[in-house]
């Protein structure tokens, strides 16, 4: 028992910070950092840089922004998934960009650009699945937590170890204790140990886990029932979660109900409900167009 957790630490350490060693003295990788992929109105954007444990260097995240904010309106665009190539889904950002070497400036980039990221996520019109299959450390752990939806294979686990390299998991923290009991969440940024994927589950940080060879299909079948809905209604709905969770019960409800009622008013809000008064299945016109 004592030999294997101390394996799974030493895999851990090497998650987290091996972007900060590894090719070393090698020319960097030709294929791009991210790889986007859509049809049928899901796009697949990919974590492609598996020999860094696709760190979230600087450049790795201004790929991944730039992926998920591309053609974003587009009526066609109904749902986004973020995967990764290799066993480590992220591993946090690249310390090689947090080392002494580079000043305040650039640290304060590195970070700022990783929130705006986060944060894009939930601003985003179309919801987004984290697809993991693997390890997720750290600021890793915090793009799935940030994620709307997260599926996750059975042998995935999620760690915030930044502590035991004497770098506390902050930022991670602000998307861990929005998806986590409190004390889970400060278990994992004290000690750095990690949760498995049932765990995960249990815990509410994803929202299903499945055997490896099942992920790709489950991810699939969640993101085709969301495409059965209207983007201009998922949109609005999404905003206002988001919107009404940091407020307290009366404001919210306030809140809620005024967006109740210009849902009503939208021309999906209507074919919607004629629709089922009629038992057929609804014509979306995906407009934000009042009826």
């Amino acid at each position: 028992m004592a030999a294997g957790l101390c394996r799974l630490r030493r895999h851990l350490t090497a998650a987290f910070s091996s972007a900060a060693t590894a090719g070393a003295g090698q020319e960097p990788p030709v294929e791009p950092l991210t790889e986007l992929r859509q049809a049928g109105g899901v796009r697949t954007i990919v974590l492609n840089n598996p020999r860094r444990r696709n760190a979230l260097s600087l450049p790795m995240l201004q790929s991944l922004r730039r992926d998920l904010l591309h053609d974003v309106k587009s009526r066609e665009l109904r749902v986004i998934v973020i995967a990764a190539e290799g066993p480590v889904f992220c591993s946090g950002h690249d310390l090689k960009e947090l080392s002494s070497e580079d000043d305040v400036k650039h640290h304060s980039q590195v970070f700022e650009l990783c929130a705006e990221v986060m944060t894009l996520i939930q601003k985003l019109p179309v919801p987004v699945i984290a697809k993991v299959n693997g390890l997720a450390t750290a600021a890793g752990c915090q793009l799935v937590a940030s994620c709307d939806i997260a599926v996750a294979s059975e042998k995935s686990q999620f760690a915030t170890p930044g502590v035991n390299i004497g770098l506390f998991c902050s930022t991670p923290a602000v998307a861990l204790g929005r998806s986590l009991p409190r004390k889970v969440a400060l278990e994992m940024l004290f000690t750095g140990e990690p949760l498995s994927a049932r765990e995960a589950l249990m815990h509410g940080l994803v929202s299903k886990v499945v055997p490896e060879d099942k992920l790709e299909e489950e991810t699939m079948k969640i993101s085709q029932k969301i495409r059965e809905s209207s983007k201009s209604v998922l949109a609005l709905g999404k905003a206002t979660f988001y919107r009404q969770i940091t407020q307290d019960l009366d404001t919210a409800y306030k809140m809620t109900t005024k967006v109740m009622v210009d849902n009503l008013t939208l021309r999906d809000g209507q074919e919607g409900i004629e629709a089922f008064v009629q038992k057929r299945k609804p014509v979306w016109s995906h407009s934000q167009e009042k009826k």
